[in-house]
């Protein structure tokens, strides 16, 4: 969105030059970080947010604004000196704490939306996939409610290292694919490295490769104004198809033996070359100075946004008034009511792998919860992850609910996190359990930027049988749980996964769910349901020992307990969720694992982790190599997870302690 008025050339360069001072300054102090990208893309950064972006820095989170994200996040710098000169609450005590402990100008970009931070980047890639997601979510919305209450743009810089990376390759594809005309991104063409030039590893056509998969291009001089100016704007006309701006800069743009050179990249210019900018941009001596006029130049790009909230709160209140059922909608979306599943009645004893269970149920989460929107990596068949009403998202269809990645994982984790990110919306991606390591730092991100993202992985152990071990996950269990603010639902049954599925709805944190291939025997719970939300209850009760099993074992512990049952009283302990287990209170933890008892543990995977449920005198029982092809009865009997064999595992573990 550009004003109609000419630029103002001496206005523009004092502001593009702060931000460069202010980027040196912060490095400088903090004898770490990026100096080049910010004083590269200052121009750039100058005239998007004086005269295009649409964000108001005192509503940062205001549902409507644009989305900027920073790809390149090495050069968090840019971002942090912009949002302080436009007013947000980034102060010049923080950038002078520039990669302190405690301050929120982190070394990259952490996720603040209250300070105008959309995301967390740094891990090249991720931000170029993630900004796809939202604008994948702008159009899914604008079509649910129109150009009055959703219209905005999504924008994003981003460097050589984030096009080198695959999971660009992946997103552009799909964005050309699908035809997200409000997707704007900014490439840093500065054409070095830190090793060196760019061409030493990196010497594609990149606008005949974007121009193949469907963006439009334009190429300039990224210190020209003018030029950036009406690049930007024709960016935005682009109605059919996203756009990338190929922005020709220098990186450490004015330092007098660095500019151009790898050595502007990821180290402090210096207390000479600093001195030398200054001379050369006669600069005072004296850091983190911002000239007069500067904020009020950045002002107006902010009254611009100010006035946009206004005007969208008064269509808002407006749209709200005329109809009520508006105002119902905008609150199920972004402020959805506690879900409470019903399911179609599982018959206790019936045999159903978990994974059609939850297809069982997904129209009914359609239902009640209308912003949930996802996809498969090309495996929804097999995922069981699809809504039978609202059709598949494509170009003519942005109201579609259906998501088709194609086999994309990366772009597919990547896009779930930008849709979850916009707000308005609750994403999942779903894929084999073994593919999540191709989307590991999308979920890894989600995690830490604590996100309700949905991660649906089914075949999720050896018993997916005859597709043999490159298809078996082993290792992935523990990984996944090995990650902070990750709730990992492994259901044993369908009641199970009907649960996890509600808690997971009801929180805002990013959740992991696993399906099994085979089909396991729906469990007489009664008395037992709502023990998912507790992350692990008893099932069968005994004071002799506890065994702790997880997913399809579950099923198979209980049947160990009933052939000891004559010699030993083994408690079963269902744990479809350790993370929720271990946030009870210690109470309820003693009561589950019993006091004193000696306790072992049954999964279908890597034994690690294990030990901090069993103790020093427990017993693992799970598989600590890799699996093979084979139907999946005979895989449990060679690696030992039948009822018998885990049976007699325990039998000789209990008789010899």
């Amino acid at each position: 969105m550009t004003t109609p008025m000419a630029i103002d050339l001496e206005s523009h360069h004092l502001a593009a030059n702060t931000v460069r001072a202010l980027a040196m300054d912060a490095v400088q102090r903090a004898n770490s970080g990026h100096p080049g990208m910010p004083m590269g893309m200052a121009d750039l950064a100058a005239v998007l947010w004086q005269r295009h972006l649409v964000v108001d820095p005192d509503h940062p989170q205001w549902p409507d604004r644009d989305r900027f994200v920073l790809s390149n996040g090495h050069g968090s710098m840019l971002l942090y000196a912009v949002l302080h000169l436009c007013g947000f609450p980034i102060t010049r005590q923080d950038l002078m704490d520039f990669r302190q402990w405690g301050s929120p100008t982190a070394g990259h970009p952490e996720y603040e939306p209250e300070l105008g931070i959309e995301m967390t980047t740094g891990p090249l890639g991720q931000g170029f996939g993630t900004a796809v997601g939202m604008a994948i979510a702008e159009a899914h919305l604008n079509t649910v409610f129109g150009d009055e209450l959703v219209n905005h743009r999504t924008w994003a810089f981003v460097s050589d290292g984030d096009l080198m990376e695959g999971i660009s390759a992946e997103t552009a594809s799909l964005a050309g694919h699908l035809g997200l005309g409000k997707l704007n991104y900014i490439y840093d063409d500065n054409r070095i490295s830190i090793d060196g030039p760019t061409d030493l590893a990196f010497g594609e056509d990149v606008a005949a490769r974007f121009g193949a998969v469907g963006w439009h291009t334009v190429e300039i001089d990224g210190h020209d104004p003018i030029a950036i100016d009406e690049a930007y704007t024709a960016a935005s006309a682009a109605a059919d198809r996203p756009s990338l701006v190929i922005a020709r800069t220098r990186i450490g743009k004015g330092a007098p033996t660095k500019e151009d050179t790898s050595s502007a990249h990821g180290a402090p210019l210096g207390p000479a070359e600093i001195a030398g900018w200054r001379r050369g941009a006669d600069w005072p001596d004296e850091a983190f100075h911002v000239p007069d006029g500067v904020r009020d130049f950045f002002a107006t790009g902010m009254e611009r946004g100010r006035r946009a909230r206004s005007d969208w709160r008064g269509r808002f209140a407006a749209a709200t008034a005329e109809s009520p059922d508006v105002a119902g909608r905008w609150s199920a979306y972004h402020d959805p009511a506690p879900v409470e599943l019903e399911g179609p009645g599982f018959e206790a004893g019936a045999g159903l792998a978990t994974r059609r269970a939850m297809g069982a149920i997904f129209d009914e989460i359609g239902r009640k919860v209308p912003g949930l929107i996802g996809g498969s990596a090309d495996l929804v068949e097999s995922t069981k992850t699809i809504l039978s009403t609202g059709g598949s998202f494509a170009r003519d269809n942005p109201g579609g609910r259906n998501m088709h990645f194609g086999v994309r994982e990366h772009a597919m984790g990547t896009i779930v996190n930008g849709l979850a990110l916009h707000g308005g919306l609750r994403p999942y991606g779903a894929t084999f359990f073994v593919f999540s390591d191709y989307m590991r730092p999308a979920i890894r991100l989600s995690a830490l930027m604590d996100i309700p993202s949905i991660w649906v992985f089914t075949h999720e152990s050896v018993f997916l049988g005859e597709d043999g071990p490159t298809h078996q996950p082993i290792e992935h269990l523990a990984a996944m749980r090995a990650m902070p603010n990750m709730a990992v639902f492994r259901p044993a049954d369908a009641g199970e996964m009907l649960e996890s599925w509600e808690v997971v709805l009801n929180r805002s944190h990013p959740a992991v769910i696993l399906g099994t291939r085979q089909a396991v025997p729906v469990l007489d719970r009664s008395g037992r349901q709502g023990g998912v939300a507790r992350g692990a209850y008893v099932l069968r009760d005994g004071d002799a020992a506890v065994v702790i099993a997880t997913g399809s074992e579950v099923s198979v512990a209980l049947e160990a307990a009933d052939l000891l049952a004559q010699d030993h009283s083994i408690r079963v302990v269902s744990m479809p969720c350790a993370e929720l287990f271990l946030e009870q209170p210690e109470e309820y933890r003693r009561e589950v694992l019993g006091a004193g008892l000696p306790v072992a543990s049954v999964e279908a995977g890597s034994t690690f982790g294990w030990p901090r449920f069993t103790g020093p005198g427990g017993l693992n029982i799970g598989i600590d190599r890799f699996g093979a092809s084979a139907p999946a009865g005979r895989i449990a009997e060679e690696l030992g997870l039948t009822g018998p064999a885990v049976a007699r595992r325990l039998a000789i573990w209990l008789d010899g302690s």
